[in-house]
């Protein structure tokens, strides 16, 4: 594969979500870290992006501290956490996908004679990855692929109970959360701190948050909620262009030669190429005998 092509890093956190990903790449080979994080690398046939993929296993502190690993090891433009979740609506279904527009951490908060009073922390999905699932989910949907734009709650707490404190908790402060998970505010608090980079929680139903969860997962409902989730992810990516204004082609490398096009469409003349750059005041330059 091409050392050039643009790379989305695509978080796991469990086995099942990280087959889920893997299913869809090509010429995969594995990268070690010299700290020991592994990621598989390869391509996504039919666009311009390589996918390294990564299963770090659970929890935010967890999932924070390793995408701020992968990001500065593996220079992605985009990144995805990509698995399954705990449903928090009625009209959510098992199999159903929610692409997150924000994600909560929820755990927050301040203690008070009158009782707990939370203090959120948020982060928004990157707008343009929001705007590529809007696309994607429209044209899944005629695949049977049911998709929300919605946010969601992560706290490090595994939700089987939706009669207990704290999914009232959750209820009360988080009404419009539409699924729970433990990872997500993590990965895009990493995300945030990395600077521009594009980040997206991608998260299939594969319960309800509720006392019937280890018989919903029993009955292969995660293999199933992280397939569906992986099929937008991909979707998602389909419609997604690298910033550097690569065409959908497989195997583009997504770079341009400079910041002034000639009449054929490439880049030329005598022109510094700033993009992506930040300085301050004039430049100045000289060109002498054909050398600047």
């Amino acid at each position: 594969m091409s050392e050039t092509s643009p790379t989305v890093v695509v978080l796991t956190a469990l086995p099942v979500e990280y087959d889920a990903v893997r299913a869809h790449l090509d010429d995969t080979e594995e990268l070690v870290h010299d700290d020991g994080t592994r990621v598989e690398r390869g391509r996504l046939a039919g666009t311009p992006w390589t996918l390294a993929v990564a299963e770090l296993g659970e929890g935010a502190m967890n999932a924070a501290a390793l995408t701020m690993q992968l990001v500065s090891w593996l220079r992605p433009e985009a990144l995805l956490f990509v698995g399954v979740a705990g449903g928090l609506k009625d009209d959510i279904e098992l199999g159903d996908v929610v692409v997150g527009t924000k994600v909560y951490a929820v755990q927050g908060g301040k203690v008070t004679p009158e009782g707990f009073q939370a203090r959120p922390e948020v982060w928004h999905g990157s707008h343009r990855l929001v705007q590529a699932a809007r696309s994607a989910l429209r044209d899944l949907a005629v695949e049977g692929v049911r998709g929300h734009r919605k946010p969601i709650a992560c706290g490090d707490v595994v939700l089987a109970d939706h009669e207990s404190a704290f999914a009232d908790f959750i209820r009360r402060n988080y009404g419009d959360a539409y699924a729970i998970e433990m990872e997500g505010s993590g990965a895009a608090h990493a995300a945030h701190l990395s600077g521009q980079l594009d980040a997206l929680v991608i998260r299939g139903i594969s319960d309800r948050a509720n006392a019937e969860k280890a018989d919903d997962d029993a009955s292969g409902s995660q293999e199933r909620a992280a397939a569906q989730a992986a099929c937008v992810a991909v979707g998602v990516l389909r419609k997604h262009r690298p910033r550097g204004g690569a065409s959908s082609s497989a195997g583009s490398s997504g770079s341009e030669e400079g910041p002034h096009r000639d009449g054929g469409g490439r880049y030329g003349g005598d022109h510094i190429d700033f993009r992506g750059g930040t300085f301050h005041g004039p430049v100045i330059g000289k060109q002498v005998g054909g050398q600047r």
